[in-house]
């Protein structure tokens, strides 16, 4: 899935792994639920009622989880026409600067995250418009549940901790919502990590280049077949 990345530690070997089996989970859940969907709907005239609902929360997974894979194994598409008109400094100052601008993105993107999602996890928000500022009061929110998708007898534990001992009827809301907070921090971790890898000189830039003419390139002997 990673293309030409490769871990260059044991441990790096590992994240890479899982982080490659989760994406690969989440969309295998997806695709098992919307077929078991189809098939109940058109067979057998019924449905998975919150089928919809949990497709809806995994696909939301798979994009924030996915966006920091991308930055690590550089898979974001971007236009370099421009880029690749400059000597190899003017390359590299132009990389810095647009790290510069991705890390302060994901610093804003983690703190709006947190704010959101710490009302439904029963924490509290973050002060301060652009930086935190502490921490304030807030509306306890976790007793929120999903709409439709059911609550799993396993996880009855949670609900003397974030519920008061009362019984959730449907999944929590902070429980699909926790990998808002989770991926805006692995996209600033991973942004921290690329921005150094351009600093140290073991990465060039955080987009993938000449895509288009990989693309060319692979289909390149599809015209010259009868």
């Amino acid at each position: 899935m990673s293309g030409k990345y490769e871990p260059a530690t044991a441990l790096g070997r590992v994240v890479h792994e899982f982080e490659e089996t989760v994406i690969a989970v989440l969309l295998g859940l997806m695709t098992v639920i919307t077929f078991i969907n189809v098939i109940l709907r058109y067979v057998f005239n019924s449905s998975l009622i919150w089928g919809l609902e949990l497709t809806t929360a995994l696909f939301a997974w798979l994009v924030l989880f996915g966006m920091s894979y991308a930055v690590k194994v550089t898979a974001h598409l971007g236009v370099d026409a421009i880029i690749n008109l400059l000597p190899h400094r003017g390359r590299r100052i132009l990389a810095l600067v647009a790290a510069a601008c991705c890390l302060a993105y994901a610093f804003l993107l983690m703190k709006g995250a947190w704010d959101y999602w710490a009302p439904f996890g029963g924490f509290e928000q973050t002060g301060g418009r652009w930086f935190p500022e502490g921490f304030i009061k807030t509306r306890d929110q976790a007793w929120y549940e999903t709409e439709q998708i059911p609550m799993p007898d396993w996880l009855r534990f949670i609900e003397p901790m974030f519920n008061q001992g009362e019984t959730y009827e449907k999944l929590p809301r902070f429980i699909p919502y926790a990998m808002l907070p989770i991926g805006c921090a692995l996209l600033l971790f991973r942004l921290i990590q690329a921005t150094w890898g351009i600093v140290t000189g073991t990465r060039e830039s955080l987009i993938v280049s000449h895509e288009a003419e990989d693309a060319v390139e692979d289909v390149r002997h599809m015209n010259y077949e009868e």
